[in-house]
C-alpha cells in the first residue's frame, strides 16, 4: 500500500496506482464508507492506454497523474496528446485531454467502468466480490445489489454507452492546442437505516448513508503556522495539517461534535483510544476537537449496575507475540478524564467542562473499582495482566482527575489523590527491575505473578506530560533518578533506531523491524517519549529522537505512516513503511504536530490567567516561529531563536506570563 497514492475525505477515499488506471487489482479503487463504489476506470485514447509520465499526490484529497498519447497521425517519437487527470477523494474524477500538434485531429475516447460493490475489508483478504453488471442512467452508468445503488454520472455526457460492457465513449474532434475537459462524478446510495454512529454488540461502529457521517469543511486549525531556519518543518505542518482535515468526521447526531477517524484505508472511523489520543496530541491549536471527540465517546459510555458502569467500550488489540490482547476501551476511558483537566488548562470554556464533568467523575469511579482496592489496574479487565503503560496513564488519570474534581467543587479529590499515592509507591517497589547500570522498568505482571521485563516503546508512558495548575508538571510515576534512567534506556542503541523509538528493544525476543508491537517505530509513541523527555528536562535524549523522526517525514514525503520498520538507520538508507500501516494516520499526523509544539513548551493555565513558555535551549531545528496557537480560546503565536529563547508575539489580553 506504501507505493499506492491515497485520497483521503472520511468517509471516502480513493486508492489508485502511480499510473492512474484502476483496473480493479489489489485494493486500487474509489471507497465510500468502507464500500468500493467503483473498482475500474480505463482510461484509452484511439483504442490505446496512454503512456504514464507522472503521478503525485496534489493534497490530502486529490491525486494528478499525467500522461501522454500518440495517435495514428504520428511522424515522430513526440506524441501530441496530453492527459491530466485529477482524482478526489469526494468521488470525483476531472480528465483533460489537450492537443500540442499543429493540425486538427480526431480523438476518440473510452472508459471501461466497473465495480464489486465490496466492503473493505473483502478487499484488503483477497477476496472482493464478482463484478456487477451496470444499466444505463441518464449520462453514464448504474451498478445495483442487494438495495445498494452506484452511479457514475459524465459530464459532457457520452456519445455511446455499453451497459453490458461497461463503457462510455466519446468522438473528440481537437484543434491544435485545444484542451477538452471529462468529469465524472460518483455516488453511493444505501438504505436509510445504515446512518449514523451505533453502539453494536459492546463495539463502536461508524456506519454511514448520504445522510450519515460526513466530511468536514475548513479545518478548526487552519490558521496554525510554523516557520522557521529548517524548511522541513512548514512541510511538515502543512501535509499532517492537510491529513488531519481529510480525517475529520462529524456524527448526525450531533453535527457541532466533531472527531478524527483513526486513519486510511483500514480504519476510516472513530477508533476511541487513537482518535482521543490524536485529539489530545491537537490541544494547542484549539479545544473544539477534544471536547467533540470526548462528547461522542462519552454517548458510548456503559450505564447501569453492572461492572462495565463508566467505562467507554473499545475492542480489544494484538499486543503481540506471548501477550494478551489489550482493551482500546480502557486507554479510552483513562484518557476522557485526562484529556478534559488538560483541555480546561488550554481554554477550553467552563460550560463545556461542565457537560462533560459528569462521564470523566465516571470514569475515573471505574478505574477505583476495577482495582479491586489495589494499586494496579489489569487490562483487559478485571482478569487480564498488569501492564506498565496502563498502570502510568491510570495515575495520570487520577492526579489530574483530582484537580479537575477539586477545580470544579466536586468530591472524590483526595480519595484518588491517596490511591495515585498507594500507585507510585507499589510501582516502585514491583514495576521496576533493579540491576547494574540502573535496572528498567517491569513491562508486564501477570496475576500468577509471572514478571515480563522486555524493554519497549510503552515505558514512555511512565514520563508524565500531563499539566497540572500554574503550567507545572503533574507528579510522575517514577523518581528523579529512574527517570534519567529511562531516559537513558529509550535514548540507546537498542531502543533509538536513528528513525525514531522501536516499540521493541533490539536484542529482546521476538523482536522484529516490523512488529507493529514488537519493533517497528510507532509516531504516537515517539512523540510521547520526546514531549515527556523535554518536560524532564532530558533536552539532548529528547532531541535525538525528535531529529530522527522529522528526517524520516523527509523520507516520507513528509506523510508519516503510523508506523515503520525500526531498521537501524546507516548512511544512505532509508525508513521502511509498514504494508499495513495507515497513511494517512490521525495519531502520525498529530504526533507530528506535538512534536513541533513541543519545541516551544507552552504550559498553560488559562482558568488562572497564565501562560508559561519554556522552550528548548538547544533548538534542535534552529529559529522557530509558531502562531495560530490557541490559548484561552485566543490567538497565540511565539518565537524561538537559535538561541533557545522565547519571544511571545500574540496572546490574549487576560493571559499574564509566568515563570
Amino acid at each position: 500500500m506504501h507505493s499506492s497514492l491515497i485520497c483521503a475525505a472520511a468517509p471516502a477515499l480513493a486508492i489508485s496506482p502511480e499510473h492512474g488506471q484502476l483496473r480493479g487489482e489489489g485494493l486500487d479503487g474509489f471507497y465510500d464508507r468502507g464500500r468500493r463504489v467503483l473498482a475500474s476506470c480505463q482510461l484509452r485514447l484511439s483504442g490505446q492506454e496512454p503512456v504514464p509520465l507522472q503521478g503525485r499526490m496534489v493534497n490530502a484529497r486529490q491525486a494528478r497523474f499525467l500522461a501522454a498519447a500518440r495517435t495514428p497521425s504520428d511522424n515522430g517519437p513526440d506524441p501530441q496528446i496530453m492527459v491530466e487527470r485529477l482524482r478526489s477523494a469526494d468521488g470525483t474524477e476531472r480528465i483533460t485531454v489537450r492537443s500540442c500538434a499543429t493540425r486538427p485531429l480526431h480523438i476518440p475516447l473510452e472508459l471501461r467502468l466497473g465495480t464489486d460493490l465490496a466492503q473493505l475489508g473483502t478487499v484488503a483478504a483477497g477476496a472482493s466480490g464478482v463484478a456487477l453488471t451496470p444499466t444505463v442512467h441518464g449520462n453514464g452508468l448504474r451498478w445495483s445489489d442487494q438495495g445498494v445503488h452506484v452511479t457514475v454520472t459524465a459530464h459532457p455526457g457520452p456519445d455511446t454507452a455499453w451497459a453490458s460492457a461497461g463503457v462510455l465513449q466519446w468522438e473528440w474532434q481537437l484543434d491544435p492546442g485545444e484542451s477538452r475537459c471529462l468529469v465524472l462524478g460518483i455516488k453511493l446510495y444505501e438504505p436509510e437505516h445504515k446512518s449514523g454512529v451505533r453502539l453494536h454488540s459492546g463495539r463502536l461502529r461508524a456506519e454511514a448513508s448520504a445522510k450519515g457521517m460526513h466530511a468536514v469543511g475548513p479545518p478548526l486549525w487552519e490558521g496554525f503556522r510554523a516557520e522557521g531556519d529548517d524548511p522541513r518543518v512548514h512541510r511538515l505542518l502543512k501535509t499532517s495539517l492537510d491529513d488531519l482535515g481529510a480525517l475529520l468526521l462529524r456524527a448526525p447526531e450531533s453535527p457541532s461534535d466533531l472527531f478524527l477517524a483513526a486513519g486510511m484505508p483500514w480504519r476510516c472511523s472513530l477508533a476511541p483510544a487513537e482518535s482521543l489520543r490524536a485529539a489530545r496530541m491537537l490541544l494547542p491549536l484549539g479545544t473544539a476537537l477534544a471536547a467533540g471527540t470526548m462528547r461522542t465517546l462519552a454517548r458510548s459510555q456503559h450505564t447501569g449496575r453492572g461492572s462495565d458502569n463508566g467505562k467507554i467500550p473499545g475492542t480489544l488489540r494484538h499486543a503481540g507475540p506471548g501477550a494478551a490482547p489489550r482493551c482500546t476501551g480502557i486507554e479510552a476511558t483513562l484518557l476522557l478524564p485526562t484529556v478534559l483537566a488538560e483541555a480546561r488548562y488550554w481554554g477550553l470554556p467552563e460550560r463545556d467542562v461542565e457537560g462533560l464533568l459528569s462521564s470523566a467523575e465516571s470514569c475515573l469511579r471505574w478505574m477505583l473499582k476495577a482495582s479491586e482496592g489495589g494499586p494496579f489496574l489489569p487490562d483487559p479487565a478485571p482478569h487480564g495482566p498488569y501492564r506498565c503503560e496502563v498502570q502510568a496513564q491510570a495515575h495520570r488519570a487520577a492526579v489530574l482527575g483530582a484537580e479537575l474534581l477539586d477545580a470544579c467543587g466536586k468530591e472524590g479529590g483526595a480519595e484518588l489523590r491517596d490511591w495515585a499515592a498507594e500507585l507510585r509507591t507499589d510501582f516502585a517497589g514491583v514495576f521496576w527491575c533493579d540491576a547494574p547500570g540502573g535496572g528498567r522498568p517491569l513491562a508486564l505482571l501477570s496475576p500468577t505473578g509471572a514478571r515480563d521485563s522486555h524493554l519497549g516503546s510503552a515505558a514512555v508512558e511512565l514520563l508524565d506530560t500531563g499539566l497540572s495548575p500554574k503550567g507545572q508538571m503533574a507528579p510522575g510515576m517514577l523518581d528523579p533518578v529512574r527517570t534519567e534512567q529511562l531516559g537513558r534506556l529509550l535514548n540507546g542503541p537498542q531502543m533509538d533506531s536513528g528513525w525514531g523509538l522501536r516499540s521493541l528493544g533490539d536484542g529482546e525476543d521476538g523482536h522484529n523491524p516490523l512488529g507493529h508491537r514488537t519493533g517497528a517505530v510507532r509516531i504516537q509513541e515517539t512523540a510521547t517519549a520526546v514531549t515527556g523527555l523535554l518536560a524532564a528536562g532530558y533536552e539532548r535524549e529528547a532531541c535525538s529522537l525528535l531529529r530522527g523522526v522529522v528526517d524520516a517525514a523527509e523520507r516520507f514525503g513528509y506523510r508519516l505512516p503510523e508506523m515503520y520498520a525500526a531498521e537501524q538507520r546507516t548512511e544512505g538508507s532509508a525508513p521502511l513503511p509498514h504494508p499495513a500501516a495507515c497513511r494517512p494516520s490521525a495519531v502520525a499526523a498529530a504526533g507530528a504536530v506535538q512534536l513541533l509544539t513541543a519545541l516551544a513548551g507552552v504550559r498553560p493555565d488559562a482558568p488562572a490567567g497564565t501562560v508559561a513558555v519554556r522552550p528548548v535551549e538547544s533548538a534542535p531545528l534552529g529559529a522557530l516561529r509558531l502562531s495560530g496557537l490557541r490559548v484561552a480560546e485566543e490567538p497565540f503565536a511565539v518565537r524561538i531563536s537559535r538561541a533557545g529563547m522565547a519571544v511571545v508575539e500574540e496572546a490574549a489580553e487576560r493571559l499574564h506570563l509566568s515563570s
